[in-house]
């Protein structure tokens, strides 16, 4: 999510549901498009786009 934080909607609803989320990432609706592949890691904050893997440019939450 780009916007939000720890205690935001989207991050109290990935927890209960129990899947990967990060927030605050800055620039995310630039960078990912409808249809992209990614890796969300949530225990680092990170996300990798999958087509681009072979860069190492990777999203980071603030």
């Amino acid at each position: 999510m780009e916007m939000g934080g720890s205690i935001s909607h989207g991050a109290v609803v990935a927890r209960e549901y129990g899947i990967p989320a990060v927030v605050g990432v800055a620039g995310a609706i630039e960078h990912i498009q409808d249809g992209q592949l990614l890796r969300v890691d949530g225990s680092t904050g990170t996300i990798v786009l999958l087509e681009d893997e072979a860069k190492p440019e990777q999203l980071q939450s603030l």
